[in-house]
């Protein structure tokens, strides 16, 4: 009878001690999984959220003939390539080399004209795709590295050539995007040109007519 009353409460707190190590194991692996989770959500960008459609936009978009996955096509590219174009001029912002590189080329005017470009025609996607799926895309992960390298407070002979070899991809890349905008207004400038012929000859005739009035 003793033993018995002895071991009941032995039981009891071997009971709470195996309760109390599966809770502490439950809890340690809730903590691991969130840290784990924190690691690997680290470095990974959000995607922008799409902006909400007006009516307005809705009906120029079909005014224009475009299907519902056209246009779901086009504000889905639009959407990724504006917070591209916004990740390529903070980058540029935070390094004076890559000022310099803007300053040379215009490099994020350009993107951005030519992104006005598209908002007002939007049914010329495919004649930008080099622009939208290439060079811009490129541009903003290659100066994403160039500032994660060049923030390191001690650098190797290897990271300053690095630097250095991706200062030089970035600036092609610059001259690329400018050529992207050149191309994709070439029709308007060829326009331009023959209203400013037609201007000129318009004006010729008018002096000519003045010169035999007198």
């Amino acid at each position: 009878m003793l033993i018995l009353i002895v071991f009941v409460p032995l039981v009891a707190i071997f009971q709470d001690e195996l309760l109390g190590l599966i809770f502490s194991g439950v809890l340690v692996l809730a903590v691991l999984y969130w840290i784990g989770t924190r690691i690997g959500n680290k470095g990974k960008r959000k995607p922008e959220e799409m902006p909400i459609m007006t009516k307005e936009k809705e009906d120029r978009y079909e005014q224009l003939g475009m299907t519902t996955s056209e246009i779901e096509l086009f504000r889905s590219t639009m959407n990724v390539a504006k917070g591209q174009i916004d990740r390529v001029q903070r980058n540029t912002a935070q390094s004076s080399k890559l000022k310099a590189i803007d300053l040379r080329h215009d490099t994020v005017k350009a993107a951005k004209a030519l992104f006005k470009e598209l908002v007002k025609e939007p049914t010329r996607l495919h004649d930008a795709s080099h622009f939208l799926y290439t060079h811009l895309p490129n541009m903003a992960d290659l100066t994403d590295k160039y500032l994660e390298i060049n923030q390191h407070e001690v650098k190797s002979k290897e990271a300053f050539a690095k630097l250095e070899e991706s200062a030089q991809v970035i600036d092609q890349l610059s001259l690329l995007i400018v050529q992207d905008y050149q191309q994709f207004v070439a029709d308007d400038l060829e326009e331009l040109d023959v209203e400013i012929s037609i201007a000129k000859q318009s004006l010729n005739r008018d002096n000519k007519l003045k010169s035999e009035l007198k």
